[in-house]
C-alpha cells in the first residue's frame, strides 16, 4: 500500500466530509515506507469510509503492537526478557501474543530503548483509548478526532520511527574480545556501550571484573578488557560502581592474594578506588606507606613504591595521612652530599619526584595542614632543609600548595613565609618553632 493507494482510498471516503477526508489523508501517510503495506493499516482504511472508528482504532493499535514487537526482536530479546521477566521466556514472535500484555510490552520497549520516555507515555494513553473504545463495545462512540489523535501519536512515536540499533550480545561480544582481530576503536566501543541499557551495563561491568581476575584468561582478552573497561566505567551509574567496589571488598576478605592483586589492577584501571571501603583501602595502602617510610634514600625502592602508591594517594585513610605525607615529603626533599660518581650535591629519587609533585597537587585542606605540621616538627626534614638545595625542593612542594588556593589562613601564612626567599633567615629564626621532641 504505497502513498498513492492511500490517497486514492481516501478519495473514496463517501461517508465522511471532504475536510475529514483531508485530515485522514494527511495523518495516514506519516509512516515508514515498509509499514505502508501493513494489513492492519489496510483494514483501518477500509472501515474509516463508513465511520467504523472502533474498528479503525483496533486495527491501528494492532499495527503499533506488531511494530513494537518487531523492534524488540531486532533490539534484543535477551535484554527484553531481563527487563520484563515474563512468565515464559520470549523466544519467538508468537510468544508475545500469549505471554506479554500490551502494558508490559510498552514498558519493556521503553526500558530497552525502543520507545522514548515521551513515546512510552503516549503509547499508554493510546492503549487506554484502544481498551475503552475497541475493547468495550458498550462505551460511547468515538469520533473522528479521537481516531486521528491516536493515529497521529502512533505514527509519530512508533510507525514513523526507524528500527533502533541492535544491542550487543554479551556472550558474543566477550568471545569477540578474546581474539587478536578485535578492533580497539575507541569511538566504536564507546558507541556500543553507550547504546546499552543500564541492566546490560551492569552485567557487562561485572563480567569484565569476573573475567579479569580469573586465572583462565588469554592475554588477548585481558588486554582488550584493559582497553574497554575504562570506557564502560565512564557510562556506569554510581550504584554500579559501588557494586564493583563491594565485590573488591569481598576479594580482600577472601584473602586470595592473586585475585586481590588482579582485582586491584582492575580497580586502578578504571580509577574506582573511591568506591572501595575504608577498611579495604587501609589493608592495601598501609604496608606500602610503611615500606616507603622505611626506604628513605633507597632511590630504587622509593621510585617503585611511589608509583605503587600513586593510585591511592587521593584516598588515603585519615589515620595514615601523617605518615604518608611525611614519607613523600622526605623522599622529595632528599639530602645534601657528595659523590665521586655524580657531579651533584643534591641527592633524591629522580623518578619518584614528578609523581610526588602530582600527588601534592591533589592535597586538600587537611593534607596541607599536616604538611605544615611536618615541616614544623620533623627533625629529619628540619635538619635537611638547612642545605639550600633541600630548602629549594621543599619550597617547590610548598608553592604547589599555595597554587591550590585552599589552605587555611594559618597554613597559608606559614607556607608563604617558607616560600619567601628574602625572609629565609626570619623563617628559620622566628617562624619555625623549636623542636620539642625527636622523631624518626
Amino acid at each position: 500500500m504505497g502513498n498513492g493507494l492511500i490517497v486514492s482510498d481516501v478519495k473514496k471516503l463517501e461517508m465522511i466530509t471532504k475536510e475529514e477526508a483531508h485530515l485522514v489523508s494527511k495523518e495516514i501517510v506519516n509512516v515508514r515506507e515498509e509499514v505502508q503495506d501493513c494489513p492492519y493499516l489496510e483494514e483501518a482504511l477500509k472501515v474509516l469510509p463508513v465511520k467504523g472508528y472502533r474498528s479503525a482504532i483496533g486495527a491501528y493499535w494492532n499495527a503499533v503492537i506488531d511494530d513494537i514487537r518487531q523492534k524488540i526482536i531486532h533490539r534484543s530479546l535477551d535484554l527484553f526478557n531481563k527487563e520484563v521477566n515474563p512468565k515464559k521466556t520470549i523466544v519467538h514472535y508468537e510468544d508475545f501474543q500469549d505471554h506479554v500484555t500490551d502494558n508490559d510490552l510498552i514498558d519493556g520497549a521503553y526500558k530497552i530503548g525502543v520507545l522514548s520516555w515521551e513515546g512510552r507515555k503516549l503509547m499508554h494513553q493510546c492503549r487506554e483509548t484502544r481498551n475503552m473504545f475497541h475493547g468495550h463495545p458498550k462505551s460511547s462512540d468515538p469520533g473522528l478526532l479521537k481516531v486521528l489523535n491516536l493515529i497521529s501519536d502512533c505514527n509519530k512515536y512508533v510507525l514513523s520511527q526507524e528500527f533502533p540499533p541492535s544491542i550487543i550480545n554479551i556472550e558474543t561480544y566477550l568471545t569477540q574480545m578474546d581474539s587478536v582481530d578485535y578492533s580497539r576503536n575507541k569511538i566504536a566501543v564507546d558507541q556500543a556501550f553507550t547504546d546499552l541499557p543500564s541492566v546490560y551495563k551492569t552485567e557487562l561491568s561485572n563480567r569484565f571484573l569476573t573475567t579479569y581476575i580469573s586465572e583462565n584468561i588469554s592475554s588477548d582478552l585481558r588486554g582488550n578488557i584493559e582497553f574497554c573497561a575504562p570506557i564502560l566505567w565512564s557510562s556506569l551509574t554510581k550504584e554500579d560502581k559501588k557494586q564493583i567496589g563491594k565485590r573488591f571488598d569481598k576479594l580482600i576478605v577472601e584473602s586470595d592474594q592473586k585475585k586481590i592483586d588482579r582485582g586491584l589492577s582492575y580497580i586502578n584501571l578504571v580509577a574506582g578506588m573511591m568506591y572501595v571501603n575504608k577498611a579495604s583501602r587501609r589493608i592495601i595502602i598501609e604496608p606500602v606507606v610503611d615500606e616507603l617510610f622505611d626506604s628513605l634514600d633507597d632511590w630504587d625502592k622509593e621510585s617503585k613504591l611511589v608509583r605503587e602508591i600513586k593510585p591511592f594517594s587521593r584516598f588515603i585513610p585519615e589515620e595514615l595521612l601523617p605518615k604518608f605525607i611525611l614519607a613523600i615529603t622526605r623522599t622529595y626533599v632528599g639530602y645534601e652530599g657528595s659523590s665521586s660518581r655524580f657531579s651533584r650535591t643534591n641527592f633524591y629519587s629522580d623518578s619518584a619526584a614528578p609523581t610526588i609533585k602530582e600527588m601534592f597537587q591533589s592535597f586538600d585542606v587537611e593534607s596541607i595542614d599536616i604538611f605544615v605540621s611536618i615541616v614544623k616538627e620533623d627533625t629529619k626534614i628540619r635538619r635537611r632543609i638547612k642545605g639550600q638545595g633541600q630548602l629549594d625542593r621543599l619550597r617547590i612542594l610548598a608553592n604547589i600548595l599555595l597554587e591550590n588556593e585552599i589552605a587555611s589562613d594559618d597554613s597559608n601564612d606559614f607556607i608563604e613565609s617558607l616560600c619567601d626567599e628574602d625572609k629565609t633567615e626570619e623563617f628559620f629564626t622566628k617562624i619555625l618553632p623549636r623542636i620539642k621532641k625527636t622523631n624518626k
